[in-house]
């Protein structure tokens, strides 16, 4: 008989790679201030996503940077800009899109390195600060807007900007909304609900609409909370947990693994699956700058950026 308590299983990380000196300069910034407690920084690195070409891209929040790493190769640098990049998501059609705080919804062009804002508002009001994406399989565009919102000023929100190009506003009421994605069957949207340590699940009408949003698992512990997320093959749910490490859900939103850094500080906020039949878990440690990588036992979804 299947126990709901059973063991959960420890994955241990290993180093893949590390931001480059060249590359690394601590200083504040005007993120760095507000978010890291005036603390001087070398970066802070998020939003993991491989293209198609196996490249893994990604940002480096307080000094306005998107990276890559081509396979086998080092870190290269490919654009620069005046903005705070978070979440990176790649397109289905290979067009690399960035959630950053600053100027909201950014395309990034890799071969020029020009960045241009392709939604900046929403109705002519403008994002708290646009956090993290997800594409679905038709081109609709699933992102959070987090800004500086909490238990305290519960009014963040979560966005579906369609192929077509309407924007919906699917919650407006979420203390923190962080990492986003969709089920494998594209039927519930989940939500890292950073501030109230939760997993908010957004289950989606045959219209597109929200109904019944509620908790789909309640964490504590840790330093903050739950950040970057996503679901596994077998409709497991792989989150983030800051200060702990990354657990993995099933589908019935019990834990079965637990990936971990042993006695190593790190700083797991977002991931990306790849590598042999996508059963490579990469990592961004995002205070100590490098990127880390797990074997795991279950395969990430596919994600549509590397579909034909």
């Amino acid at each position: 008989m299947f126990n709901p308590f059973q063991p959960v299983e420890l994955i241990e990380v290993e180093e893949y790679c590390r931001l480059p000196d060249k590359f690394r300069q601590k200083r504040r910034s005007d993120w760095s201030d507000p978010n890291r407690q005036g603390a001087a920084v070398e970066c802070f690195l998020e939003g993991p996503s491989f293209d198609r070409a196996g490249n893994l891209y990604f940002v480096d929040i307080p000094f306005g940077r998107i990276f890559r790493i081509p396979p086998g190769g080092d870190v290269e640098l490919v654009a620069e800009y005046d903005g705070w990049p978070n979440g990176l998501k790649i397109h289905r059609d290979g067009r690399i899109f960035v959630a950053c705080y600053k100027h909201g919804i950014v395309e990034v062009h890799p071969d020029s390195g020009k960045v241009e804002t392709v939604l900046g508002s929403a109705y002519s009001e403008g994002f708290k600060g646009t956090n993290d994406l997800h594409f679905a399989s038709n081109g609709d565009l699933y992102f959070t807007d987090q800004g500086q919102t909490g238990i305290a000023d519960p009014t963040g929100r979560v966005y579906r900007w369609t192929a077509d190009g309407s924007l919906d506003q699917l919650a407006n009421n979420v203390p923190s909304p962080n990492g986003i994605t969709l089920s494998t069957n594209e039927k519930t949207c989940f939500v890292a609900v950073t501030r109230s340590q939760q997993i908010w699940r957004l289950p989606l009408m045959a219209d597109g609409n929200p109904s019944k949003t509620g908790v789909a698992i309640q964490l504590s512990g840790g330093h903050a909370g739950p950040d970057g997320l996503e679901c596994d093959a077998d409709g497991g749910l792989v989150v983030c947990h800051i200060g702990l490490g990354i657990w993995r859900f099933d589908d019935n939103f019990l834990p079965t693994h637990l990936i971990h850094a042993g006695d190593t500080a790190r700083f797991m906020t977002n991931i990306a699956f790849g590598g042999p039949d996508n059963r490579e878990l990469y990592i961004t440690d995002s205070v100590n700058g490098t990127i880390l990588r797990a074997k795991t036992p279950f395969a990430g979804k596919q994600m549509y950026a590397l579909q034909d």
